[in-house]
């Protein structure tokens, strides 16, 4: 059996999703980053090789996420694709009529707009994390509480508080003066999941054409209270697709598979024993020139891999280990 890789490396979790030639998905993993994406790479091909069917091979590999560089020279990775087309290539194929995407997790969001199969604009968060998950995650510790409780508290508001979630550190502020005010539990976590959708709408999806169908997936689709705010704020049903928190991964492993259909070449994927090789990441400023770029590298056995990072090519080179 053929079977294609995709491996998503964001900023809070590492996602890996395996499939075969129908698109079906048949082993994924989803893990914390936690700060440290050479070892989660690490440990998704483990436990990927462990609950791969054992008749099959992977005849593809690729990487797509902020991370997508490094884990691209980790495993031999014969694509490495933005996390636009990921996303709207995986969503395309289990809504055909979508036209906005949206798309939370915990560190960064976007949007993307579809016009007839075709990605025509898209948008993602600047510097600011209040309309992301980690927005979320930061009042929830003020609150005492676990992330995945929000959900059913906000299901239960009735009368939401309204909270100002233009800045993370408002937003604490002012949740703080409404538990002085009495409010209950229930409307001031639904009133955090609206200030998160109201931000995301006028940072990330601001000057977008947003039009139904709509998707919303990543990370932050599992909190029912977002997709009820969501569904309040367009009158409509905003769809959540099947494993939405695997979507870019899913999308990089089908453009893969259309990759190497095409050409039929051989993968370059170095096998699930990368995840015995001790890598060592590093960076240096290069100072041939006024830009003073930060250059990183990723190094093996003493010997540099890859490097970039630099506004030139004067680093960039990619030397292939097995």
């Amino acid at each position: 059996m053929k079977t294609y890789l995709g491996i998503d490396v964001g900023s809070v979790t590492t996602k890996l999703a395996l499939l075969d030639e129908s698109n079906e998905l048949l082993a994924s993993i989803y893990l914390r980053t936690r700060g440290n994406p050479v070892d989660m790479i690490k440990r998704g091909l483990e436990e990927i090789g462990r609950q791969m069917p054992l008749d099959s091979e992977v005849c593809g590999v690729a990487t797509t996420g902020s991370g997508r560089t490094l884990a691209g020279v980790m495993v031999g990775a014969d694509l490495v694709k933005n996390e636009i087309t990921a996303h709207a290539v995986a969503t395309m194929s289990c809504v055909p009529d979508i036209r906005t995407i949206f798309e939370i997790g915990g560190q960064d969001s976007k949007i993307i707009i579809i016009r007839d199969g075709v990605v025509t604009d898209f948008g993602m968060n600047s510097v600011c994390a209040a309309g992301t998950g980690s927005f979320l995650e930061h009042q929830a510790e003020r609150l005492n509480m676990q992330i995945e409780d929000f959900g059913p508290h906000a299901l239960k508001s009735s009368n939401p508080a309204r909270i100002a979630g233009r800045c993370t550190v408002f937003a604490e502020s002012d949740m703080i003066h409404k538990q002085q005010m009495g409010y209950p539990i229930d409307d001031i976590i639904y009133g955090l999941c609206q200030a998160l959708v109201r931000n995301y709408l006028s940072n990330v999806a601001l000057n977008k054409e947003v039009r139904p169908r709509m998707a919303f997936q990543g990370g932050v689709a599992f909190n029912k209270g977002i997709i009820r705010a969501f569904n309040e704020a367009f009158q409509t049903e905003v769809y959540v697709p099947p494993n939405n928190e695997l979507m870019g991964a899913i999308g990089a492993a089908m453009l893969v598979r259309g990759e190497m259909g095409n050409n039929g070449r051989r993968t370059r994927f170095k096998g699930f024993g990368v995840s015995e090789t001790e890598f060592e990441i590093s960076s240096f400023v290069c100072k041939g020139c006024p830009n003073l770029c930060e250059i990183s590298q990723i190094s093996a056995d003493g010997k540099v891999l890859s490097r970039w990072g630099g506004r030139c090519d004067k680093w960039e080179r990619v030397e292939t280990i097995r």
